[in-house]
């Protein structure tokens, strides 16, 4: 079995994660104007969020992969940030062929969008849930995606808690209802972190971890926590697109190929840090053993060491 055929019996849905900076990167947290987003939900936001709208929305509709990468990190460098923007796949992409989000117009059009400011707490953010509100208005004024469709989990009273139990859950949500010819949207806006590997699948020696609002009884999300709900479980036929727009989110869903905008490479190449028997040996133990629970204070000197907030 050639290593396509592996990765795609280990992981069967069309899979695509736009990043906004390398695992060893930090992620800004900053006043967004200067991006002009139409009537953007505030002047707060993610970096790497907005540089990627303010392309999609002066997009033409023929602009490659490679040309909305390097036009996203491009935005970024105008304004001051160093985040070389990857983009990273369960397949091989020409990264030259037109950029699409929407395979089949003809399937449902679905959405996860996580936006977390840790009001009040060490850490706080002011733009991610700016951040979520700018992705809902551009996929259902832009690309047709439907609210009945879509979920949505802010820190701000009046949605969903992204604790660390309801993340869980509503990536479990979308893997189990999207079918073959949906669509699929996932955004996640707030802090990332690493933690030291516990069970010798990253060849840098950490996990890259997702901090729910919950971090300091429930822990951190590792990077295989996302494999056993969210990557594993999409079925196939389902074109799935991922933004993280946090700190180290890199390789967060440790997908097989990639494609860095730093000027060099100019076409998807294999992710020499994939290695399809630790990759299937960690998805056996995650789905045997569940996620453990890190302790608050790493959590707490992660967040510190986080997003750049300008």
């Amino acid at each position: 079995m050639s290593f396509a055929e592996q990765v795609a019996a280990q992981i069967p849905s069309y899979t695509r994660m736009i990043s906004g900076c390398h695992d060893v990167q930090t992620s800004a947290d900053a006043n967004i104007t200067a991006f002009e987003l139409p009537n953007p939900a505030g002047r707060r936001g993610g970096a790497c969020t907005a540089a990627l709208l303010q392309v999609l929305y002066n997009k033409s509709g023929n602009e490659s992969w490679v040309d909305v990468l390097r036009k996203m990190r491009a935005n970024l460098a105008e304004g001051g940030y160093t985040q070389v923007p990857q983009l990273s796949s369960s397949r091989i992409i020409d990264v030259n062929e037109p950029m699409t989000i929407v395979e089949n117009p003809s399937g449902t059009k679905r959405a996860l969008l996580i936006g977390i400011n840790y009001t009040g707490q060490q850490g706080e953010l002011s733009g991610c849930h700016n951040d979520a509100k700018n992705i809902s208005k551009y996929l259902q004024n832009e690309l047709g995606f439907e609210s009945r469709n879509m979920r949505v989990l802010m820190d701000d009273g009046a949605h969903q808690n992204p604790t660390y139990a309801n993340i869980m859950s509503a990536f479990d949500w979308i893997a189990s209802v999207s079918e073959p010819g949906d669509t699929v949207w996932i955004h996640y806006s707030g802090h990332g972190g690493r933690l030291p590997d516990q069970n010798g699948d990253e060849e840098d020696g950490y996990d890259e971890t997702l901090i729910p609002v919950d971090f300091q009884s429930a822990g951190q999300i590792r990077d295989d926590d996302v494999l056993k709900h969210l990557v594993k479980p999409m079925r196939e036929g389902v074109t799935m697109t991922c933004l993280m727009d946090c700190c180290h989110s890199g390789t967060v869903l440790d997908l097989p190929y990639r494609f860095i905008a730093d000027g060099d490479h100019v076409e998807m190449e294999r992710n020499e840090g994939f290695n399809i028997e630790d990759w299937m040996g960690v998805a056996a133990d995650v789905l045997k053993a569940g996620a453990a629970v890190y302790v608050a204070g790493e959590a707490a000197e992660a967040m510190a060491d986080c997003c750049v907030i300008l």
